[in-house]
């Protein structure tokens, strides 16, 4: 596929954030060019008052794209929308929609889209985070009709740092926590590098293995109608749809207006389900 005619999958994510654009760009391409834009630093604020500030400034971060058409956009940053309720999280990623001219999903959003397309309706969390914002993902997931059977608190050292975790102590942690062999699990936060860390613990077993990038990566495939387990596809999203045994597109995807480039993309998108 040529470069110039990919579709333009818009990235928004944290500052300090080094895992959201090589992971989410390694599981879209060839199919997408991705494209990021950050949230500011804010000097003075603790997590949750940057968290609150960031749902504040995302139409103008969103806007930063300027000029730059995109076909769909995805908020990497779990964390601040915790901080709303399901409904509400719903309700602002349809009025950025609406600004960018394109679907904008945030990746609690598609989380949630991927868990219900692969029958994930119980899950063990699997977070790096603060117990404070553990719990705000928890009861998140709870009010959009999940069940959390479990949580596995991922630590960097002595202290919940997501960027700071290895795969070495992701592996450990999880491993401590045998979990069952048939289990969903749901790696928390865009900031966590996980991908080494699943090839270990999806070795010979049939857990579901769902992260926030993987989720943001499948929805925005889905978003152009391209199938998690296309030919082109990453063998993480690959592996996803045949462990679950569906390659359905998450449901609400298709409710997400359409991007102007939607031409340009389905046609980059046939080319790229296409490539062997």
């Amino acid at each position: 596929m040529a470069l110039h005619s990919a579709p333009r999958l818009g990235v928004v994510v944290p500052s300090g954030n080094a895992a959201a654009e090589p992971e989410i760009g390694g599981l879209v391409s060839p199919a997408f060019n991705v494209h990021t834009a950050r949230f500011p630093v804010l000097p003075g604020k603790d997590l949750r008052g940057r968290l609150a500030t960031y749902n504040d400034v995302l139409p103008d971060v969103l806007a930063s794209f300027g000029g730059l058409r995109l076909d769909a956009a995805v908020v990497s940053c779990t964390g601040s929308h915790y901080l709303l309720t399901p409904d509400g999280d719903r309700a602002l990623c349809a009025e950025l929609s609406e600004q960018v001219g394109a679907p904008v999903r945030s990746a609690a959003l598609a989380i949630l889209d991927t868990a219900r397309a692969v029958g994930a309706e119980q899950l063990v969390l699997v977070s790096p985070y603060e117990p404070w914002l553990t719990e705000l993902s928890h009861a998140y997931w709870e009010s959009a009709g999940l069940t959390v059977d479990r949580v596995v608190k991922i630590r960097a050292g002595a202290r919940f740092s997501p960027y700071d975790v290895t795969t070495e102590e992701l592996v450990a942690q999880v491993r401590e926590a045998e979990l069952p062999e048939d289990a969903a699990l749901l790696f928390t936060g865009t900031g966590m590098f996980t991908f080494d860390a699943l090839a270990e613990l999806g070795r010979d077993n049939g857990r579901t293995l769902l992260t926030s990038n993987l989720a943001s990566a499948w929805w925005a495939r889905d978003a152009l109608g391209l199938p998690a387990e296309g030919p082109d596809a990453h063998p993480l999203l690959r592996r996803l749809a045949e462990r679950t045994g569906t390659g359905a597109a998450a449901p609400t995807a298709s409710t997400a207006p359409a991007a102007p480039g939607a031409d340009r993309g389905a046609e980059a998108g046939a080319a790229a389900v296409a490539v062997p």
